[in-house]
């Protein structure tokens, strides 16, 4: 992973010093940081008696985010909504830049949130309705599934710029990605994040989020049942040997976000929730 932070701006390279306050700052998608911040702070605020009235969220080793470089971190967690899962580790980033330790109360990160963070999504979610367009502002890295589509098995032509576009995002910031590409549980792990992880060298950090899928409908805009604990466990970074097979680096991704199929018979695995 490149060590040197990129930068873009609309300004000439000898006047990017000057932007304190980032006004004039781009994410390497061409979106200005300025409209994201302002994005994040308005969702933040509508989302956030989600995750501490309504639901209550309960945070382990965020401590170790805060410090982490502010790029070329690479997320990967399980997944169970569309939506709630992402607007959560938004709330746990934008909170650990202000110091906060497993926790997100008070909200006053919502003043200066975490800018360079993005989220691997499916192309054909973000086209659905208006909301999830909008959600697409705050930092969606859109790729086209060649293995699903509408709910359904499908085969067709891989999306070679994928792997570019994360690369992108992490070169210039913090990226959450959902290895499985469905919210469906125990679904196998993707090549494709093992070759990420091999071609770009990003800091691996695996998450495990539970009650997500209990609380909220499959887009996680409404509310399915109330009074639900939600969890986010950020575990220790992975480290990959430069010569380890695929096989070896998925099982291990497999077994870190605890995405296990339960053996049959097992009385002991528990389905998520």
């Amino acid at each position: 992973m490149n060590k040197k932070k990129t930068t873009f701006s609309l300004l000439p390279r000898w006047l990017i010093r000057f932007d304190f306050f980032g006004l004039f700052e781009k994410d390497p998608f061409g979106n200005y940081l300025a409209i994201k911040r302002f994005f994040i702070f308005i969702i933040g605020w509508f989302t956030y008696y989600r995750y501490t009235a309504v639901n209550k969220i309960q945070i382990k080793g965020a401590d170790q985010l805060l410090n982490l470089p502010d790029h070329g971190v690479l997320f990967l967690s399980n997944h169970q909504t569309y939506f709630a899962d992402v607007i959560a580790f938004y709330h746990i980033f934008c909170a650990t830049k202000w110091g906060y330790k497993d926790t997100i109360s008070p909200p006053f990160y919502l003043f200066s949130p975490r800018a360079r963070c993005y989220y691997v999504a499916a192309s054909e979610t973000m086209k659905e309705g208006i909301l999830p367009k909008l959600f697409s502002i705050g930092g969606a890295i859109t790729i086209e599934r060649s293995w699903r589509a509408n709910g359904e098995n499908v085969k067709r032509q891989l999306d070679n710029s994928a792997q570019d576009k994360i690369g992108m995002g992490l070169d210039h910031g913090w990226v959450v990605s959902f290895p499985q590409g469905t919210t469906k549980p125990y679904a196998p792990i993707r090549k494709g994040t093992a070759h990420l992880i091999k071609d770009h060298q990003p800091i691996v950090i695996p998450v495990v989020i539970n009650g997500f899928r209990r609380a909220f409908d499959k887009k996680g805009l409404r509310f399915k049942k109330r009074n639900t604990k939600l969890t986010v466990h950020f575990k220790e970074p992975m480290h990959f040997l430069p010569d380890e097979s695929l096989e070896s680096m998925i099982e291990r991704v497999t077994k870190a976000i605890e995405q296990e199929p339960p053996k049959e018979n097992s009385t002991t695995k528990a389905v998520e929730e």
